[in-house]
């Protein structure tokens, strides 16, 4: 889902992204529902360092979309410590771009250690120079649990092309039929109160839903969800004020909730677990990253990128 996670792939590119015969140069192949691309400006300015540029760097993004992206990178890494072993992705592979450099990204992935109930976390950030003149940002961390609990995932994912203008997608991706486990959503979205983050920012007037041009996407997002696009000239200060706690919040009840939580899973469950979140990545790999990383990044790139994604998903 945008991909990005369980939803989405990395880049939210099932909701975002989609060809066009445009060449691997710049975003112009990207579909983008609703923004508005009359930019004055580049929403960041480029790194002034001649070094790589690592994920938790966010270098094109603004001081509170970034701070807020170290902070849920930082606080899922350090709760789920030894559970995790290290990012073992190639330096290329976690960061690179393309040939003409108007398309930079970053990825850091690592996998739960094989007793965890962790089967990987997965952060990515992506920034693409517009024909326009302004810029793509997207930013988003994700957390896949294996088929030993049956709990949610966590998606968590700010896009971003102009200065006064977000799309926010924050959600638990449920991994069981809510009609026919009532306890399921009971235990994690009305006990949880997780509905209350999505009414506090509906009640704001620079918000408003956003709906993903997927039904794929719109299928998979949990009741809870929160698919919202904020539009305001005092964007840093929304981030910091509104979406900084609230996804501070939400990814401090998947901790305690999901990755931490016991459940039990029958081996019938299991099967069907294991079953439906390989169906979700392999979607994701062979959809949308399949498709798009080649038009942004190039051939070679892509395929660089791919094979060690396939790796772990």
């Amino acid at each position: 889902m945008a991909t990005m996670a369980a939803i989405v792939a990395p880049f939210s590119f099932s909701s975002l992204l989609y060809s066009s015969p445009s060449s691997q140069t710049s975003c112009s192949f990207i579909q983008r529902p609703r923004f508005s691309f009359s930019c004055r400006a580049s929403l960041s300015s480029p790194p002034q360092h001649g070094g790589p540029t690592g994920f938790m760097d966010f270098p094109y993004v603004s001081a509170p979309h970034k701070a807020l992206m170290v902070d849920l990178v930082s606080t899922v890494e350090s709760r789920l410590g030894s559970l995790l072993n290290p990012c073992s992705l190639p330096p290329d592979v976690q960061s690179y771009q393309n040939e003409t450099g108007t398309a930079h990204a970053a990825l850091h992935l690592r996998s739960g250690v094989q007793s965890s109930q962790i089967d990987f976390i997965l952060g990515s950030w992506l920034h693409c120079e517009l024909p326009s003149g302004g810029a793509l940002n997207i930013t988003s961390l994700s957390a896949y649990l294996n088929s030993s609990t049956d709990a949610p995932n966590l998606l968590v994912e700010l896009i971003q092309s102009t200065p006064t203008s977000i799309v926010l997608i924050l959600d638990l991706p449920h991994r069981k039929e809510l009609v026919l486990n009532p306890e399921y959503l009971k235990t994690f979205y009305e006990d949880t109160q997780l509905d209350q983050h999505r009414q506090h920012l509906q009640k704001l007037s620079e918000v408003t839903p956003y709906f993903s041009s997927s039904l794929y996407i719109r299928s998979v997002v949990s009741p809870t969800a929160i698919l919202v696009r904020i539009e305001t000239e005092q964007l840093e200060e929304m981030i910091e004020t509104h979406v900084t706690p609230i996804a501070k919040q939400v990814l401090k009840t998947w901790l305690d909730v999901c990755a931490f939580g016991e459940r039990v899973v029958g081996e019938s469950d299991r099967v069907y677990l294991k079953k439906r979140d390989e169906m979700s990545k392999k979607k994701t790999i062979e959809i949308d990253l399949g498709s798009s990383l080649p038009r942004l990044f190039g051939e070679e790139t892509a395929k660089r990128v791919l094979e060690a994604l396939r790796e772990v998903f």
